[in-house]
């Protein structure tokens, strides 16, 4: 194998690529990136649950393929000044230059790397990239991190006629993001899990650009193509949550409020709350106005936001990570805050236009001494 290649750009294909690689394995070889010199320059990272493939313009004299092993690979490279770096192989010694620098390292036979997995085509959608990224990012958080369910450590992806619906849960807290698609093909109605790891990769992939990208349905699988780099995850299989029953929408209670007065006063209540010193922020909502308060071991702190409607005198309590988390990802600059009792959910939606997103955090439960 033999090619130059522009260090940056090969230092950036190196770091897409890494994302997918396995930092301790059994099979050695998924401990490094595949190198692939054919008509173009190909880099695979791929840890059995996720692989990312990345193409970099090189000029190939020679073809070839062996597997290097990627952080002492990312880190030469890195290193590198900013200049053409040319690579050799003879049998499994690589050599690598760049301007006045040079390395001899030794790389792995090309045939232990497994084959990423082939999606069988299904359904597919195309949207910008900056679009998925958004609803990716705003959906994320609420991805349940516990394994006995692990059809929520992913995100629904359902399309219908409208668009595209992302939605996370994890028993506390829901978050969903509505979009319209450029183009779908397939089913009229097809849904699918991505694990939540694999798509925090895709979020880092995408570009804040309008350029399209694809995501395509297989049989077990789910691939992302993203300009030159192409992410494939397994499915999540399992019956996820059926969410449209779970979010109350006939709420007695709306008010609305400017989404960052409301984050900074939770921010500065929740100063005094800690891993340490957990305590739920108690809530009344009034007419005109809410009132945030907790109390913790170290003392108390209160806050009062100005809001839009009455709310009754509510009283009800929440986890103060799980409200803020909800908040800073609505895209918006107001929120409407919908609830009916203490015990019940508030749902969070944007005050104007399209509902193209909404959030819902349950309750705590409040003690007199909170």
């Amino acid at each position: 194998m033999k090619f130059t290649c522009e260090k940056a750009l090969l230092q950036a294909a190196i770091s897409t690529a890494s994302r997918a690689v396995s930092p301790k394995s059994s099979i050695p070889a998924l401990e490094g990136i595949l190198l692939e010199a054919g008509n173009d320059l190909r880099l695979t990272g791929y840890n059995l649950e996720t692989g990312i493939r990345t193409t970099v313009p090189a000029e190939i004299s020679e073809q070839g393929t062996l597997v290097l092993g990627a952080r002492l690979f990312g880190e030469i490279i890195r290193k590198l000044p900013d200049d053409m770096v040319s690579f050799q192989s003879t049998n499994y010694t690589v050599n690598i230059k760049c301007g006045m620098s040079e390395f001899n390292i030794l790389a792995t036979d090309p045939e232990e790397f497994p084959e990423l997995p082939a999606v069988e085509y299904q359904n597919s959608l195309l949207l910008p990239q900056n679009v998925l990224k958004a609803m990716i990012g705003q959906t994320l958080f609420a991805v349940s991190d516990n394994e006995s369910r692990p059809i929520h450590t992913g995100s629904l992806f359902e399309v219908d006629e409208s668009g595209l619906t992302v939605v996370s849960v994890d028993g506390y807290r829901l978050a969903l993001r509505h979009e319209a698609i450029e183009k779908k093909e397939g089913a009229e109605t097809f849904s699918f899990v991505v694990p939540g790891a694999a798509l925090s990769e895709v979020e880092k992939i995408c570009a804040d650009s309008d350029e399209s990208a694809s995501v395509t349905q297989g049989a077990r699988h789910v691939m992302f193509k993203v300009g030159s780099t192409m992410l494939v995850s397994r499915r999540l299989e399992g019956e996820f949550l059926a969410y449209r029953q779970a979010i109350p929408r006939n709420n007695t209670i709306q008010v609305e409020g400017d989404t960052r007065a409301l984050i900074s006063s939770i921010d500065r209540v929740s100063l005094i709350i800690s891993d340490k010193l957990k305590s739920p922020l108690r809530c009344i909502f009034d007419d005109g106005v809410l009132n945030i308060s907790t109390k913790t071991a170290i003392g108390d702190a209160a806050d009062v936001c100005p809001i839009s409607g009455d709310g009754k005198g509510l009283e009800i309590g929440f986890n103060n990570k799980y409200l803020m988390d909800a908040l800073k990802a609505a895209p918006a600059d107001r929120v409407r805050l919908e609830l009916t009792t203490g015990v019940s959910p508030c749902v969070i939606l944007p005050t104007q236009g399209d509902e193209n997103f909404l959030y819902m955090v349950l309750p705590v439960r409040l003690k007199a001494g909170d």
